[in-house]
């Protein structure tokens, strides 16, 4: 029996940004040869750009994507509503994502705790410090009182 080999194409997957590397002056860097890299805003495949760079062109959609200036801290979040790797500068309250405009909420992990429905008791994520939280599932308003648990995690969503 002979198997005839199929020609399969395989499907590229576009990497996640890595966190940022510790910052290097832009004349050291540049002299290396060195190269940063960032999320581009039309196509969000990664781009890697010498440093120093103001701006990038994607060679595969042709959008610019602004550099931010050197030093600034970048955190990541996955859109709520895509599922799309997001990256932002560090400090912002939301991020909209460009792909489906889903505002994304972006607090950092102290500002977020958990509780569980006073109803279903589906666990919910809520800002720390609310006096309640309404449950998607059931619609019932839970109290939060300080002794409730706390727990270091991120919002991805809120609907």
């Amino acid at each position: 029996m002979h198997l005839k080999a199929k020609n399969i194409m395989p499907v590229p997957l576009a990497p996640y940004p890595t966190p940022p590397a510790p910052y290097t002056p832009p004349a050291a860097a540049a002299a290396n040869g060195a190269q940063s890299q960032l999320v581009c805003s039309g196509c969000r495949n990664l781009l890697l750009y010498p440093v120093g760079a103001t701006s990038v062109c994607c060679a595969v959609c042709n959008a610019v994507t602004a550099v931010p200036p050197p030093g600034t801290e970048m955190a990541q979040l996955v859109c709520g509503g895509c599922h799309t790797l997001l990256m932002y500068i560090r400090g912002a309250t939301s991020v909209q994502c460009s792909c489906c405009h889903t505002v994304n909420l972006a607090l950092e992990a102290n500002q977020v705790a958990h509780v569980n429905c006073g109803n279903c008791r589906m666990l919910l994520m809520y800002q720390y410090g609310a006096r309640s939280v309404k449950c998607a599932v059931c619609n019932f308003v839970t109290s939060v009182g300080v002794s409730t648990e706390f727990y270091s995690t991120r919002i991805i969503n809120v609907n």
